[in-house]
């Protein structure tokens, strides 16, 4: 079939000029396909579910770290200190953020956006990981007007809508903030959807500007930019940049000091226990079962425990000689070393190995790797590793739930359309204000179907989804 027919689809040519007219991520490219991703109404109203879920389990998060760095008991009408949660999530990291975290200006500070991983499985959705500085907003928003239909998922508008809102919202007293998009040298490769969501926010008369943290001056109580060689004083930050990166960001001494004294209010707060991947490791921990029973409403607590598979904290320390970890068993056994799953079979290995978070390697699956899709060496290597780092950095090992093939059409190279098979990750991205979370778009990924680890790529197609029915 030729670029021109696409059975009502967007065309070959129209799609590549319109990303030749807007760069979104800086040298990614992918493919290109005539259609957004399908979703049934039963799939939308589950992932819904998971937004609802998604804010109840991040809520709870908070209150478990803050009981627990406070030495306070979890349960209302039994004993439960765990202090060692705390100890985990404050593993390596430095004792000025630890501090600012738990600070009276930020305590029950959350992100207002939230983005599950969800892998399309045979068996439903896979949660696999939860993130609070997302990116693809913008792309997600440019996608949604791409593909304007009455089935698109967050059309008119709502992610640019709800983020403008989100971010406004941290300051109700403002009729029109100044809002600036702080974007660091280690996320650049964002920086473009950063831009265009500004320019279109901008267009609407808002005062929204995307800049580097070096080009922030603190001037009194307050922080300022350049506009047109004024100093602008800036009302709210939105940081898109990860705490591991502080150290690279000289500026955030200051931010820090002005957030403390509520003078620009920033969002998501620094306040690194959020941004952790071992938190689903803490919600399928034994000896937590009880506080995330009582600490989340019964259907989020549900949803979670249906879509968040198994996910295991690799602590490594000496054990008794009649212990055992709390891990994958290795030969039909418990282990009581981690060391011991460098022996593990291909079968025992169809496990997900990453790091934590707070490190450079925590974004963008960097970290990341399968198991059983590795040779003996490479995930021995891996083992030691994250055991060797583990005394700064805690990895997490997940059960790996295999994604299901699906056709999708795309374009080839050549402008011919065709079909691929492929395996499925979807990004809702969830706006939360109070009570209300709402769903403002879907970026779907669709991988060829040999490639084990999902993410964007070149060999990729890139989508926003509708509901088909």
């Amino acid at each position: 079939m030729s670029d021109q027919e696409t059975s009502g689809g967007l065309s070959c040519a129209s799609l590549s000029q319109a990303f030749a007219d807007q760069s979104l991520f800086a040298e990614k490219t992918w493919r290109l396909s005539p259609e957004a991703f399908p979703l049934t109404a039963k799939q939308v109203k589950e992932i819904e579910s998971i937004g609802q879920a998604c804010v109840a389990f991040q809520r709870a998060v908070d209150v478990l770290y803050t009981k627990s760095i406070n030495g306070k008991n979890l349960l209302r009408n039994e004993e439960l200190i765990a202090p060692w949660t705390a100890g985990y999530l404050d593993r390596g990291k430095p004792q000025p953020l630890i501090d600012h975290g738990m600070h009276e200006s930020v305590v029950g500070g959350m992100p207002f956006v939230l983005r599950p991983d969800l892998l399309m499985t045979e068996d439903g959705f896979a949660l696999t990981e939860l993130d609070s500085i997302p990116g693809g907003i913008g792309l997600t928003a440019f996608l949604n007007r791409l593909y304007e239909s009455d089935e698109t998922i967050g059309s008119t508008d709502k992610m640019l809508k709800g983020f403008y809102n989100g971010l406004a919202a941290q300051r109700p007293d403002l009729g029109l903030p100044f809002i600036a998009i702080l974007v660091s040298e280690e996320a650049a490769t964002y920086r473009p959807e950063m831009e265009w969501i500004a320019t279109q926010l901008q267009r609407e008369g808002r005062r929204v500007f995307v800049f580097a943290p070096e080009d922030v001056m603190p001037l009194g109580n307050s922080l300022c930019v350049d506009i047109d060689g004024n100093p602008e004083k800036i009302d709210i930050i939105y940081r898109f940049f990860e705490l591991f990166d502080l150290p690279n960001i000289p500026e955030a001494q200051y931010i820090q000091k002005v957030v403390e004294t509520d003078h620009v209010k920033l969002t998501p707060p620094m306040r690194h226990f959020q941004e952790e991947k071992l938190n689903l490791g803490l919600f399928h921990h034994h000896r937590l079962a009880a506080f995330w029973k009582e600490s989340m409403d019964r259907r989020s607590n549900r949803v979670f425990q249906k879509i968040v598979p198994r996910t295991w904290i690799m602590d490594h320390h000496d054990l008794p000689p009649g212990a055992v970890l709390d891990a994958p068993w290795v030969g039909g056994k418990p282990i009581h070393d981690w060391g011991q799953l460098v022996n593990a079979s291909q079968k025992e290995r169809n496990l997900i190995l990453k790091i934590s978070g707070y490190h450079e390697t925590a974004w963008g699956a960097r970290s990341v790797i399968l198991g059983s899709d590795s040779s003996r060496v490479q995930w021995g290597h891996a083992i030691h590793q994250a055991l060797r780092m583990s005394g700064d950095n805690l990895h997490i090992l997940q059960e790996y739930h295999k994604p299901a093939r699906i056709e999708h059409p795309v374009f080839t190279p050549e402008g011919d359309l065709s079909s691929m098979q492929g395996r499925v990750r979807l990004c809702p991205y969830f706006f939360v204000q109070g009570d209300s979370v709402e769903l403002t778009g879907i970026l779907a990924t669709v991988c060829p179907s040999d490639k084990k680890i999902i993410h964007g790529m070149k060999d990729a197609i890139m989508l926003p989804c509708r509901v088909c029915d």
